[in-house]
């Protein structure tokens, strides 16, 4: 995992957090792979397995929607499975696969200070160790387990 791609999770886990959800992992692994963030509604019974993307632009795979192919999905939703045997107690909740697609590039301006993460809003770009990030897409559902 590079720097990078922790710090769009860490970016979509705050996101996530203002929207109402309750991040309960974060990099869970497997023996079958890692789902990136597994969070619960606060709102509604719901658990959301979040695969993150993090990507630069002009890359090749569509922001990263093309990198969640069938075999990476068939990895998470194995280790989603693991998760829910480990917590039963979780799997009695309606249960999704999400996707974020999270843009990034280094910042233009040495003056860019860290941005706060409170009230932010999909496409609002947010400063973090020197990178703007901006969460292009949220893709609720994105695939079926």
């Amino acid at each position: 995992m590079t720097e990078i791609g922790h710090l769009g999770e860490q970016f979509v886990a705050q996101w996530l957090k203002s929207q109402g959800w309750l991040i309960l992992q974060e990099r869970w692994r497997s023996r079958w792979g890692e789902i990136d963030l597994i969070a619960r509604s606060s709102r509604i019974e719901m658990l959301a397995f979040v695969e993150v993307k993090t990507r630069s632009g002009g890359n090749w795979d569509e922001r990263g929607k093309l990198a969640v192919n069938f075999t990476k999905q068939r990895k998470i939703c194995l280790t989603a499975n693991l998760f829910l045997a480990q917590y039963p107690r979780l799997a009695e909740l309606p249960c999704r696969f999400d996707v974020a697609l999270v843009s990034y590039q280094r910042s233009r301006s040495s003056s860019e200070k860290d941005s706060s993460l409170i009230n932010l809003k999909m496409g609002q770009p947010f400063w973090k160790d020197g990178y703007q990030f901006m969460l292009q897409d949220y893709l609720e559902s994105a695939f079926e387990g």
